[in-house]
């Protein structure tokens, strides 16, 4: 397969904003794709090699990658450089200026520039640069300017095509069965497996019976399920039907772990590994976990090692992305995981099991001890006692609760968000006093004491019907001088120069951003908006739903991917909260 057809199909995707029009572009694509290629395809289209929890990057600097246009295109390195300061995309760059070179005699194929992808990331040791270097240089030499342009692009981390997951499983049901209604199959096994290359493979080759086959794998993560929010006991039981299991909201790191014989992986929310970065983890599961092969899910808390008292989600943070000294860490900053869920007992999915039988799962094969413990819980059915029990598990250090439901349709729904599980947070009580996960998608520039930073970010909500980033507020306050400093350089590694395909915004920003990084905002209240997409026309017509005196809290939500936001809808279920509130 040549990559050029995909270089043209990026294009082509890349000039739209349409989620249809995407699609119809990707089904194409997939169409014109070899059954055995469709994986490395999916995985390229993705910006990737490999899915997320194998850990694997290029790991090309943007320094050595000028250098290596500079080379093939025959220029000096400051003209590269000035080009991509003037683009803001070392991507168009590389096209620009290797419009001049000959032609290659022999095209780029779809293997060659996979393979040589592969061989980048996994070059290490002495005299890796310089193999890496001759593996781009020979790439660019063979590259068309418009390959060069997604080369480059993929080799630095740049993609910025703007497909969602969820969009490519769209294309991919639409592709193979001629059918998209079929889509939440396919959904499904992407949110046992995590890893859109073998959905893509499996269903190229064994059509939806494949599909139909996927049950969990020890080492490959379930994609997390999530919780909405509600502003009272009474309305959180209603929701659930009366009554409900109450459990503390611990403030730590969600975890899955995978444990086997053979091996133990430890899984973040955003499903990266990181099992050598909690040795000590792993340690306390293998002596807590009594079966022989499990999957479970935890909130991993760090403890005060002279009071016991669990510590707030900053300082597990410290421990988080270590290569050296993690042993000390572990002795500096110890933890407790608190488990909350089966998802597989020696070689049995439990997800469709009602909570409640999953709960009593969990206990049989968990040992407690000091490292390892159940989470607490309380079942009910009185709103006063919920209130009780927020008291109590805040005063204990924890964020407030999640309220479960305990109804026979109970079942653990892999990455998706609903009213199966309910937030229930002490802040929640006044207007807006809650906190929100926003994502960052663009900035203004500072003015005054801000010039040369940004005066403000544009943050928005995710919305999971359109797969796409919609905005709800600008935030200015709540950064100290120092971060306010670094936020250029902060963002530099997003930046775009145009708005992402997956936004929808009505305001123009200075500086527009791949909807990557996740910040925890308070306001005051939620008010209509004539400038915010967020909600646009489901409370009022031509307007939208806003912040109103949004505030930066200092907490980065590293452990969240922007999809792990919160939705639209919450935002929406918010509002109507307060106008309840309000009405009352």
């Amino acid at each position: 397969m040549k990559y050029a057809l995909i270089a043209n199909a990026y294009e082509r995707i890349e000039g739209t904003t349409k989620r249809l029009e995407m699609t119809d572009l990707l089904v194409e694509l997939i169409k014109q794709t070899p059954k055995k290629l469709i994986g490395k395809v999916a995985y390229l289209t993705q910006g990737k090699l490999y899915p997320d929890f194998a850990g694997i990057e290029l790991g090309v600097a943007e320094k050595t990658v000028t250098n290596v246009i500079a080379k093939v295109a025959g220029v000096v390195k400051d003209e590269v450089i000035s080009d991509w300061r003037r683009t803001g995309d070392l991507g168009t760059t590389a096209e620009k200026l290797l419009e001049a070179k000959p032609p290659s005699k022999k095209p780029l194929e779809t293997e060659e520039v996979y393979d040589a992808f592969d061989e980048i990331a996994h070059t290490s040791g002495k005299g890796s640069v310089e193999e890496k270097i001759g593996l781009l240089a020979d790439l660019l030499n063979k590259a068309s300017p418009k390959e060069a342009r997604y080369l480059t692009r993929m080799v630095t981390g740049h993609l910025r095509l703007g497909v969602g997951d969820m969009t490519f499983l769209d294309a991919l049901a639409i592709a193979y069965t001629g059918k998209k209604d079929v889509r939440e199959e396919v959904e499904k096994a992407y949110n046992l497996s995590s890893d859109l290359g073998l959905v893509a493979e499996t269903l190229a080759k064994d059509g939806l019976d494949g599909i139909r086959r996927f049950k969990i794998r020890i080492g490959r993560p379930v994609r997390s399920m999530l919780a909405e929010r509600l502003t009272s006991a009474e309305e959180i039981l209603e929701k659930l039907g009366g009554r409900g299991a109450a459990e503390y909201k611990y403030d730590g790191l969600r975890i899955q772990a995978h444990l086997s014989p053979a091996e133990t992986y430890l899984f973040s929310r955003r499903l990266e590994n990181i099992t050598d970065q909690f040795p000590d983890v792993v340690r306390a599961l293998k002596n807590g976990i009594t079966a022989k092969e499990a999957v479970v899910e935890g909130e991993c808390v760090a403890m005060d090692p002279n009071t016991g008292e669990m510590q707030p989600f900053q300082v597990i943070t410290r421990r988080r992305g270590r290569k050296y000294e993690i042993e000390a860490m572990a002795e500096e900053i110890p933890t407790t995981i608190f488990l909350f869920d089966a998802l597989h007992i020696d070689g049995k999915d439990r997800m469709d099991l009602p909570y409640p039988r999953r709960r009593e799962e969990l206990k049989r094969i968990v040992k407690e001890s000091e490292r390892v413990k159940l989470t607490e819980q309380l079942i009910t059915d009185d709103p006063k006692a919920v209130d009780q029990y927020m008291a109590k598990a805040t005063e204990s250090g924890c964020e407030g609760l999640v309220l479960k439901s305990i109804g026979d349709n109970s079942v653990y729904k892999a990455g998706a968000r609903g009213f199966l599980w309910i937030k229930y947070k002490r802040d929640y009580k006044s207007e807006m006093q809650d906190t929100i996960d926003l994502v960052v998608v663009g900035a203004f520039a500072g003015r005054g004491r801000r010039a040369g930073t940004y005066g403000a970010l544009l943050m928005a909500a995710y919305d999971l019907e359109s797969d796409s980033f919609k905005t709800v507020s600008k935030l200015g306050t709540g950064f100290d001088d120092a971060t306010l400093a670094r936020l250029p350089k902060t963002f530099e590694t997003y930046k775009i120069g145009h708005r992402h395909p997956r936004v929808d915004s009505q305001i123009e920003a200075d500086y527009w951003f791949v909807p990557a990084v996740v910040l925890e905002v308070v306001g005051a209240e939620l008010t209509l908006s004539p400038s915010h997409t967020c909600g646009l026309n489901t409370i009022k017509e031509g307007a939208g739903l806003a912040i109103r005196f949004p505030r930066f809290t200092g907490r980065w939500r590293d452990d969240k991917a922007p999809e792990d936001a919160t939705t639209v809808q919450e935002i929406i279920e918010m509002y109507q909260s307060q106008l309840k509130k309000i009405s009352a």
